[in-house]
């Protein structure tokens, strides 16, 4: 048999078949497939319209559909172990293309290579048919004498083969770019002609940026600028300005007439599986632009993809080849990355960084920023068919800039506001989510009603869920008649304000044109529009209330919700709830935290005023150094804090310091440097400001870590930022860090032991000073809020105990819907207890957990197994110093015989037996 290489077998097949082979491989590309198989090639055939194949499938009577989703299903199951980018032909992928043409020039006597032709020959072979058919089943009600009566049926006239006649008859296969300007075409966008036709986006703000581009294009030699900047910051936004120039003719005299073309090296690399291929393609590009008659600038966007693509790194890639044309000026070429990939990539090969020149593009200023915004806020707003206000776009900037770390101006504050459009939008156009969800949970609930009632018919017993039930559904049809109203009035009104709008601007630009007199309002009929335009917002406003289900146009408020979903920051509206929440700080964090009075006010103190913005910007909400003895409230401040500040104890982070009692463990903070294990995975506290932006941070035992490892949180407590292991500026301005150590422990209790009254703040401090000098630098301390925590009195502990005492009774309550009671002897057994053991208020809990709860739970467990309904739970001291459990006749006689039984106090429901009251 006579040898075909494969570019011989690949330039006879159809455009249908080559676009098959060239979809398959990027899809075994994308799956990272080994090698393309059969299925891929068949699958992508079916997924065009009108090829041979579709022709042959319907003569032979079988489901083409079906065949499509086992064919899919297939590759789906295919192993995805191929760790490099290039993906190679299948023998079998080739013994079909050999067998197809054979067939096609042999048996059916033409010159070209069908969808029909390769299935013929795959059907026809028994090693392909045999993998084929174990993994399409419909084809085996295929009877394999019929296929090729088939196939000639279908060939010859079919749109599939007159389409590569006619490509033959015009001077070649249809995709192979021989001719001019096909590689171009095929590989690259013109942008410039994209600029013409009104398809980019206004480019405002990068004027500096432009220039300089432009005088570096002009040189005669080395005229490559480089583009380099953090992802985000608009520097493929400087090309398409540089584009849009030179299609408003508003360049230089050697730039006039210049194209721009984008190279997609993704369009390069796919299908080129050959050796050399890739290298060819690329060469081709090249030598037509430069044998263009048209000047031709090559822009390559992420331009350190170009290393190492198409070969071996430094062998034959594509930058190899790019490499002498760029020296002698003869393709010009604008590239764009970020600063680390310049580094990683571009720098360590002199060669290449010497045939480009840097042009840094910055993060643009909050009102440079703006003004970018306003540029493009007109094609968002014809795009979102809604309206944008000027607030919103000033938020979208200033909201972006101070709530989502880790992304760059403007785009950061594009998504934002692009986002707010989509909200806006879909508010005037769908049903609002509020009565959706109303609307779901009556489905629920009715869902819920069916099942229980055919139960109750079954067993003859009455759920009381039944009634709960009942009564919320009822509570829900009542809200959502009440939301539907709403939202009907909320629609006319939007409606109406949005006529009086459409009216004002249609009379401003009749006005401010050339349009016909009769065609303008009167000053009157504008002011009377006006006035209607105020009392229709006034009523909207009055209508909504606190829960808008429409929004007229997009403005700040809008753009402020979108942050607070994605970040969870109360921003707008929620402001003045947050405001009023930090306002009575102090009284909410009192409720968990007992008898630390003057620690809470220092706290709600330094929260207040950086709430205000009174503060540094850049420093965090607050650093806090807590000391005292174990078991005081420190942790608990931490998380009560994070309950009340920050919408859940789940925005808190804990990290203990006593693992990092040597120097050199800093790396598990920061992240490891590269060349260590572990770089690239990040540090526990970095990772921590990036994941939750907006939360509390204990640093839990401060004084066990290593006085070098505190030397890191200098420029944190600073400036608010910190570097990662990777070279990244981590920001923690919208965190509350909180540091608590038992450092001077033995100072507080001496000087508190002192007298019967707690001796001031300030006075503590200054005696515990020196003990706390020894774990910490003055340095560090400076930079800290120092707060003292006084020893629990017996008072305090007894609160404390009543308060663990009414979460158990929640607990029971929710759990059986029984009562809950306790002498208080109980409690006073249980604080007498809790001091045989000097570790604060924590021994409180240990108490209930190794002797309350196991034998309540097992009384409750042993009812339960006898059938018995639990209805009152209550709890006395013995004169042994015991517990005794009593239940539903004798509890309740037990709780009206005993004058000091104690029911559920009002304390915080929110507040669960998941933590203390104290640490």
């Amino acid at each position: 048999m006579i040898e075909l290489n494969l570019r011989q077998l690949i330039e006879p097949t159809t455009s249908v078949v080559r676009k098959s082979l060239e979809d398959g491989l990027r899809l075994a590309q994308q799956e990272r497939h080994s090698s393309l198989e059969i299925e891929h090639v068949l699958l992508k055939v079916l997924e065009q319209s009108d090829s041979d194949l579709d022709r042959v499938l319907e003569q032979l009577g079988v489901d083409i559909g079906k065949i499509s989703r086992e064919l899919s299903q297939t590759v789906g199951k295919f192993h995805r172990d191929n760790p490099r980018d290039m993906v190679p032909f299948s023998p079998l992928v080739v013994d079909a293309l050999k067998a197809g043409w054979l067939l096609a020039s042999v048996e059916m006597g033409v010159n070209f290579i069908s969808s029909a032709h390769l299935f013929a020959a795959i059907m026809s072979h028994n090693t392909m048919r045999n993998q084929l058919l174990s993994s399409v089943k419909t084809l085996q009600e295929i009877s394999l004498e019929k296929v090729l009566p088939a196939v000639k049926a279908v060939t010859g006239q079919s749109s599939e083969s007159r389409a590569y006649l006619k490509a033959a008859a015009g001077g070649g296969a249809p995709a192979a770019p021989t001719a001019q300007g096909g590689a171009l075409q095929k590989y690259t966008v013109n942008l410039t002609e994209r600029a013409l036709n009104n398809e980019i986006d206004p480019v405002l703000g990068r004027d500096p940026e432009i220039r300089q581009c432009i005088d570096i294009l002009t040189r005669r030699r080395q005229n490559n600028p480089i583009l380099t900047g953090e992802a985000g910051v608009g520097k493929t936004a400087v090309v398409e300005g540089l584009a849009l120039r030179i299609a408003q003719k508003d360049v230089p005299e050697p730039l006039q007439g210049v194209h721009i073309h984008v190279l997609d090296l993704g369009l390069l690399q796919a299908g080129a599986s050959m050796k050399g291929e890739f290298e060819q393609r690329l060469k081709s590009v090249i030598e037509e632009v430069k044998a263009s008659p048209v000047p031709i600038i090559m822009f390559i966007d992420e331009a350190h993809t170009m290393i190492g693509a198409g070969g071996k790194e430094g062998q034959g890639d594509a930058a190899n080849l790019l490499k002498p044309a760029l020296a002698r000026g003869e393709l010009r070429t604008i590239a764009a990355t970020t600063w680390a990939e310049y580094k990683k990539y571009f720098e360590r090969d002199p060669a290449l960084t010497r045939r480009f020149q840097v042009v840094k593009v910055e993060e643009p200023s909050e009102t440079v920023a703006i003004d970018m915004l306003r540029g493009i806020s007109k094609i968002l707003a014809i795009h979102h068919n809604v309206r944008i206000s000027d607030d919103a776009i000033i938020q979208a900037v200033k909201l972006s800039a101070r709530y989502i770390p880790g992304r760059q101006l403007p785009d950061k504050g594009v998504s934002l506001l692009d986002t707010a459009c989509a909200r806006v939008s879909l508010s005037q156009s769908a049903t609002p989510s509020l009565i959706e969800d109303t609307r779901r949970r009556i489905q629920q609930i009715d869902t819920n009603l069916d099942l229980i009632s055919q139960e109750n018919i079954s067993s003859g017993e009455y759920h009381e869920t039944l009634d709960l039930l009942t009564e919320e559904k009822a509570a829900l049809e009542t809200s959502l008649a009440a939301q539907t109203e709403q939202w009907e009035k909320e629609k006319d009104l939007i409606a109406k304000i949005l006529d009086v709008r459409t009216k004002l601007e249609q009379d401003f630009q009749a006005k401010k044109g050339a349009e016909d007199a009769g065609d303008r309002l009167s000053d009157e009929e504008v002011a009377e529009l006006q006035v209607e335009f105020k009392n229709l917002f006034a009523a909207l406003a009055s209508a909504q209330g606190d829960q808008p289900l429409m929004m007229p146009h997009v403005d700040g408020q809008a753009v402020a919700e979108v942050v607070a979903n994605w970040t969870g920051i109360p921003v707008g509206k929620m402001v003045s709830d947050e405001i009023n929440g930090i306002l009575n700080l102090h009284e909410q964090l009192e409720k968990r935290v007992i008898g630390q009075s003057h620690a809470l006010e220092a706290v709600a103190q330094a929260i207040r005023t950086s709430r205000a913005g009174l503060t540094d910007p850049r420093k965090p909400i607050g650093v806090f150094l807590m000391v005292g003895p174990s078991g005081v409230g420190k942790t608990e401040t931490a998380l009560a804090l994070a309950d009340t500040l920050f919408g859940g104890e789940q925005n808190l982070t804990v990290i203990n310091m006593s693992e990092f009692k040597e120097e050199h463990k800093v790396s598990m903070l920061l992240g490891s440097p590269p060349g260590y294990v572990g770089y690239g995975e990040g540090g526990v506290l970095t990772e921590a400001a990036r994941r939750k932006p907006y939360s509390v941070i204990l640093l839990d035992e401060m004084e066990k870590a290593h006085q070098g490892v505190q030397d890191v949180f200098y420029n944190l407590f600073d400036k608010g930022t910190i570097k990662d292991g990777e070279g990244r500026d981590i920001d923690f301005k919208n965190t509350v860090i909180i540091m608590t150590s038992n450092a001077g422990e033995e100072a507080i209790r001496a000087i508190c032991s002192q007298s019967e009254e707690k001796p001031e703040p300030d006075v503590m401090l200054d005696s515990m000073r020196h003990e706390l000098l020894k774990y910490f630098k003055p340095a560090f301390m400076g930079r800290a809020n120092v707060i003292t925590y006084y020893p629990l009195d017996d008072e305090n502990l007894f609160k404390i105990c009543r308060i663990n005492m009414d979460r158990i009774a929640r607990r029971v309550r929710n759990h059986y819907g029984a009562a809950f009671t306790y002498d208080e002897d109980v409690l006073l057994n249980i604080v007498a207890r809790s001091q045989e053991v000097d570790t604060g208020a924590r021994n409180i809990e240990h108490i209930l957990n190794r002797t309350v709860l196991p034998e309540l739970s097992t009384e409750c467990l042993s009812r339960l197994a006898n059938g018995e309904h639990i209805e009152h739970i209550h709890i006395s001291a013995t004169e042994e110093g015991n517990f005794g459990y009593l239940f539903n006749a004798e509890a309740a006689a037990a709780a009206s015989a005993e004058p000091q039984a104690v029911v559920e106090t009002d304390v915080d429901a929110d507040v669960d037996a998941d933590a203390d009251a104290a640490e």
